[in-house]
């Protein structure tokens, strides 16, 4: 059904998407922040489902490519996301009917707001990924064979380029993120334009209003003085796996990535244990002592043990009280099509998948 975003959905968005990111696609702090001062002005997002979509209906798909830990400390104008849009419509000839996030995940939810607050482009119901993946070719349409190309990308400085044509999705990967790396490891970018009936087939639908319930589950329970992190796994049919507290963090950003671990120590029933989890952006695998407890791409997220507020991996720090939480993944991302692009091997584990909710 279509209907018109109000400020209570914005805000819950920004904590369901946080949650869905698995600690990658940027805080939506900053976004979320911009997004409340233009909805104070009347603007309108208008969210419609995908069925809804014509077949032949232009699809723009965007998001922010680069390094969460840049994302902190680098602001987003979200005229440089109406920007690219605008972009790939030079390009092609052509105008587009509306705008959809490449990923759910963090501040990459916001993008099609931002993108809407400028082009006033309906959002459209859905995105490419269920959550957030650190890499380019990591979605649905590349499960799907669609094509990689063109892509667009704005840097705030000026800078803009389209890629009119590579082999494969991994060198889409590899050629857009060289360019995001030369601009600062943040930009944002115009993925291959989708046609409605693409979106309708392989899009994750309704992945934003997901998002926004998940956020008001957690709202609620807030003001109902209950347990946020209950009423997150409720609504995601998801598992508690551990509690404890953060006692270290590495992380680096390198290739246009924050890589690393962080170390937790247990409490209450998890005491004595320890888990370390891997990442790329996102928290990729997590081990119990010497067993792995989670894999992608399942979703692992690092959560406030007391608010619920997810933690990703740029905000990780010493000391927090965590719960970690596991939800299985869709199953076209546990398709043999979609674990050769968001496996753990893709990720350059020897893993099998691990399915933290058995």
């Amino acid at each position: 059904m279509t209907r018109n975003l109000d400020a209570t959905d914005v805000d819950d968005l920004a904590v369901g998407a946080w949650i869905l990111g698995t600690g990658g696609g940027g805080s939506p702090y900053l976004n979320h922040l911009n997004m409340q001062q233009i909805a104070a002005t009347g603007t309108q997002f208008e969210l419609i489902d995908p069925q809804e979509l014509d077949d032949d209906a232009q699809v723009a798909v965007v998001s922010t490519m680069g390094a969460p830990l840049v994302m902190q400390e680098r602001l987003q104008d979200a005229r440089d996301v109406a920007r690219v849009v605008e972009i790939m419509g030079e390009y092609l000839g052509s105008s587009f009917d509306a705008v959809m996030a490449t990923e759910i995940g963090g501040s990459n939810a916001f993008q099609p707001l931002m993108a809407s607050a400028h082009l006033g482009l309906p959002i459209v119901d859905a995105d490419a990924m269920g959550r957030a993946y650190p890499e380019a070719q990591m979605t649905s349409f590349a499960i799907g064979g669609l094509q990689p190309w063109p892509l667009a990308l704005v840097d705030p400085r000026g800078v803009e380029a389209v890629i009119t044509n590579v082999p494969t999705w991994k060198w889409m990967e590899r050629t857009s993120r060289v360019l995001t790396i030369e601009t600062g490891s943040m930009a944002a970018t115009c993925k291959a334009p989708r046609s409605g009936a693409e979106v309708k087939r392989w899009g994750v639908a309704n992945s934003m209003s997901f998002a926004i319930q998940l956020g008001a589950r957690v709202r609620e329970a807030r003001a109902a003085h209950e347990d946020p992190v209950a009423a997150i796994c409720a609504a995601a049919e998801g598992q508690l796996i551990f509690t404890g507290k953060i006692i270290d963090v590495d992380r680096r950003t390198t290739g246009g990535f924050l890589r690393g671990t962080a170390k937790l120590d247990g409490l209450d029933a998890y005491s004595g244990y320890n888990v370390e989890l891997d990442f790329q952006n996102e928290w990729l695998v997590a081990r119990l002592g010497d067993q792995v407890i989670a894999t992608v791409p399942h979703l692992i997220c690092l959560l406030d043990a007391t608010s619920g507020e997810a933690i990703g991996t740029e905000t990780a720090r010493y000391g927090q009280r965590v719960a970690l939480i596991g939800i299985t993944a869709p199953p076209l991302f546990l398709s043999p099509a979609g674990l050769k692009y968001v496996g753990p091997r893709a990720m350059g584990y020897d893993l099998e998948p691990v399915d933290p909710c058995p």
